[in-house]
Formats: C-alpha cells, sequence, structure tokens
C-alpha cells in the first residue's frame, strides 16, 4: 500500500487552488503543511503532497505522455458523486476530458479531469 504521493508542480499556488479543492471532495483533509509543500492526508492513512520542483526547466512543463506517471486514479462512492465533481470543476481550474479514454476501470463509471498544468486524474466509480 502507497503511504504518499509528492507531485512537483510548476506553480505551487495554482496547483493548491485546484487539487485542494479535488482532494476535499475526495475525502482528504488539510494537513499541517511544510515550508513550501502543501499535504492532504485521507482517513486511510494516504497522503498526497504538492511541491513547488525547485528544479524546473524554463519552458518545459510536465506532460502525462513522457515517460513516468501517467495520471492519477481515485475511488469515489458513485456515479452521482462523480457527475457533482465534474459539474463544479471548471470552477477550479479542471477540465473534464472525453470519456472514451484509459477504458480500464473495468465496466465503472468513469470521469477524467485534466488541471491547468496538464496533470490528469481519473474517477472510478462502480455502477
Amino acid at each position: 500500500m502507497l503511504h504518499h504521493l509528492t507531485l512537483w508542480v510548476p506553480d505551487l499556488d495554482r496547483a493548491a487552488e485546484s487539487w485542494s479543492w479535488l482532494l476535499c471532495q475526495l475525502g482528504y483533509v488539510a494537513a499541517p503543511s511544510l515550508e513550501g509543500v502543501v499535504l492532504y492526508r485521507h482517513p486511510s492513512g494516504f497522503a498526497v503532497a504538492m511541491e513547488q520542483s525547485k528544479d524546473m526547466v524554463a519552458g518545459m512543463l510536465y506532460s502525462r505522455f513522457r515517460p513516468g506517471v501517467n495520471h492519477l486514479a481515485f475511488r469515489v462512492a458513485s456515479p452521482e458523486a462523480i457527475e457533482a465533481i465534474a459539474d463544479a470543476a471548471g470552477a477550479y481550474g479542471w477540465s473534464v476530458l472525453p470519456r472514451d479514454r484509459h477504458p480500464i476501470a473495468g465496466g465503472a463509471e468513469v470521469v477524467y479531469l485534466e488541471d491547468r498544468d496538464g496533470f490528469e486524474v481519473e474517477l472510478v466509480a462502480p455502477r
């Protein structure tokens, strides 16, 4: 089981706006942040941290198409909860991606979101 995941982001304030809203929708709670790190913990014990990369290369942004992490997939309680998140996501910097992407969720209801920096999130709920 994973303990935590740290996302290196190009702009911590921009990422915190989008990710803080989404993680709270998914049951995560803001934890005391360290200097330069925004941290959210789930009751299961898993944590997501965001840190602004100190080693950013000018003009090089995150791309899920490069080697590395393609996307994060989160369980959501119901298809209705997914729709509520998708409907509100635009106000927090997320775009809803086409629904026919990466169909590996085995018949579950799925929505894909992408933030302004290109990070993709998959929300998966049982049908």
